[in-house]
């Protein structure tokens, strides 16, 4: 079948086709209603079905001859352990904690906060959560305690699963006092806390409240999988939007193994016993998709890497795990490789290795700029694969197509809808744009399976945020345009999120903090293009008059404040006292210009700012920056 057959057969009878999807897996009762809307107005896949997540990932391979086949292979080169799991083994692991949980009143339905580092444990955690039917919530464990109890505040778990640190590079991160903080801030803190003791980092548990991991482990026993609708959460994953408030993207069971086990073939196109890597965080939407549920739905062995690509110790270390375990396809962020050619630029390192292995390269999560592009294809030989999708739909909105038919590529485009996804460019009024016209990148109802239903707690916002500006269609807030051939180009944001390294920040939520400074009267944050993680934010502060501290001392300050709020991947680069900023007549700070200004000097005047020389010297502190000079 070509990729034109089947992606039009998704788009025009995709009751049909999904089903023909949903029959590569197991169901406890195979769905009869594949295409459904519920009294809310939202559509749902495969309603009447039941099914279990962890069932699918674990059981079933046990059942059909894979249970002493790799199924975990966690690597970490931070603490120098490594460690191998079967289906047989993680399946066992995976049931006594479920029945770890349910012996602390962990039950169907209920929410499970896992705060955790790259360790097997965080990977357990998941799928026993999933083999209960309750709803996990990973937070990144790099996120600072107000972060935290913002998101325990909105899950409501009944139970927070932890570690005593994680490890960045050679420095220790100590859990635990920014769990007690995130508790102390919370109004609705669970009841009890898990913590996996890890031998870098002590810490003395809280009698009534904390677990130790170990001795719930073996006072256990182990749980069958509890059968879910096809329809109810398997996670919340939160994300940032527009405001400080994040968004919990809120994923159903049904749908989305059914995408999972899809996307693995037609996007990756892996065999069920290959070694299947992506390198990124359980924190991320990429860890969720890719580190645990798809790669072992799949059948492949899925590697779990406590580590970075480089100074772990150097930027050989993305090769060494490739040889090592014999890894078929490796799917990591540009802002990885951007580092390891900023080290290695003519990649020396990887001579030392045996990676004849590894068939493809896919690269997402934020644009692949044409240089690293062009690196990757001379220095690896394989075909490198940009594909482009989101937190809000779980898999790849655009990709290859390579494992029905692979397409040539173009450079600055992750190349077609992939199907399942009608893709349009619509205008300002939604009318659908000519081919390479510039416009907004929205996707016409229904979403396939695996795409975010709602979310928690907030339908309302739900609606506001992707569907109320189209009527039918899902926004996606990245604007772009698709050529004569269907390509699918993307641009940037729409909106006030930017992406750092592949984690989207809100701007919003960075301006709140700096404008809470006492010396601070008005803020603005945009994105400013970095070689190496794509963006970083940079903030522009206007100071209280009266102020008499040092304009220096202030931005280191406001600095400390973001890291120590937000996390250190939302640190600014700078932070830069201005005298005035650049605004329309209306009042409206003018961040697109400004934004604009960081990459060019050439950015003409804006017809509806209020005082052009305010822009000026916006111009003039960019370059003081080293910013904004054209190239």
């Amino acid at each position: 079948m070509t990729y034109r057959t089947e992606y039009e057969q998704s788009i025009q009878d995709p009751e049909t086709f999904w089903r023909r999807q949903a029959a590569d897996l197991a169901w406890y009762k195979m769905p009869t209603t594949i295409l459904s809307q519920g009294a809310d107005g939202h559509y749902r896949w495969f309603a009447d079905g039941e099914l279990n997540t962890a069932y699918l990932a674990l059981d079933y391979h046990v059942e059909n001859g894979r249970g002493d086949q790799d199924a975990l292979l966690y690597d970490s080169p931070v603490t120098g352990v490594k460690k191998r799991f079967t289906y047989r083994q993680l399946r066992d692991e995976v049931a006594r904690f479920a029945g770890a949980l349910r012996t602390l009143g962990v039950n169907k339905g209920d929410r499970v906060i896992i705060y955790m580092p790259m360790i097997p444990e965080a990977v357990v955690a998941m799928l026993a959560c999933a083999r209960l039917g309750a709803i996990h919530s990973v937070v990144f464990g790099g996120f600072a305690a107000h972060e935290l109890a913002v998101r325990i505040d909105d899950a409501r778990p009944k139970v927070l699963v932890t570690a005593s640190c994680g490890i960045e590079i050679a420095r220790v991160l100590p859990y635990m006092p920014i769990v007690d903080k995130a508790l102390e801030l919370s109004k609705a803190p669970p009841e009890r806390v898990v913590v996996v003791a890890r031998p870098q980092q002590s810490c003395e548990l809280k009698a009534g409240r904390d677990c130790d991991w170990n001795a719930l482990m073996a006072a256990a026993k182990p749980v069958d999988p509890v059968p879910v609708l096809a329809t109810d959460p398997l996670y919340v994953l939160y994300t940032s939007g527009t405001t400080g408030k994040p968004k919990g993207v809120v994923r159903d069971n049904g749908g989305h193994a059914v995408a999972m086990k899809y996307s693995m073939k037609v996007v990756y196109d892996v065999q069920p016993g290959e070694v299947y890597w992506a390198g990124s965080d359980v924190g991320w939407v990429v860890g969720h998709s890719y580190i645990v549920y798809a790669p072992l739905i799949h059948g492949c062995a899925t590697v779990l890497y406590e580590g970075k690509p480089v100074k772990t110790p150097d930027a050989a270390a993305f090769w060494r795990v490739i040889s090592e375990y014999r890894v078929s396809a490796f799917f990591t962020s540009p802002t990885a490789f951007r580092a390891i050619k900023k080290e290695d630029p003519e990649a020396k390192l990887k001579a030392g290795y045996d990676v004849s292995s590894l068939k493809k390269l896919f690269l997402a999560g934020e644009r692949l700029d044409p240089p690293t592009y062009t690196w990757l294809t001379e220095i690896s030989g394989l075909p490198v694969l940009d594909h482009w999708w989101q937190t809000e739909t779980g898999w790849a909105i655009v990709a290859n197509p390579v494992g029905i038919e692979p397409m040539p590529v173009k450079s600055g485009s992750a190349t077609l809808p992939v199907p399942g996804y009608d893709v349009c460019v619509l205008d300002s009024a939604g009318v659908p744009v000519a081919p390479g016209e510039s416009g907004k990148i929205c996707i016409k109802l229904p979403l396939p399976p695996g795409c975010l239903q709602t979310l928690w707690q907030d339908d309302a916002r739900f609606r506001e945020s992707y569907l109320a500006q189209y009527p039918g269609y899902y926004l996606t807030a990245d604007g772009g345009y698709m050529d004569d051939d269907g390509y699918v180009f993307i641009m940037g944001r729409i909106d006030d999120v930017i992406n750092v390294a592949g984690h989207r920040l809100s701007t919003g939520q960075i301006e709140e903090l700096l404008g809470s400074h006492a010396a601070v009267a008005e803020c603005a944050v945009v994105g400013v293009s970095d070689d190496l993680k794509g963006e970083v934010p940079l903030g522009l502060v206007v100071l209280k008059d009266g102020v008499s501290v040092k304009a220096e001392h202030i931005e280191k300050e406001l600095i400390v404040l973001i890291r120590d709020q937000l996390g250190a991947i939302a640190a600014p680069r700078n932070v830069a006292v201005v005298p005035r900023l650049p605004k329309t007549r209306s009042g409206k700070i003018l961040r697109n210009t400004i934004r604009q200004l960081s990459a060019r000097d050439d950015v003409p005047m804006p017809a509806t700012i209020d005082d052009p020389a305010a822009l000026n010297e916006m111009r003039e502190t960019l370059r003081a920056l080293g910013l904004g000079r054209s190239r």
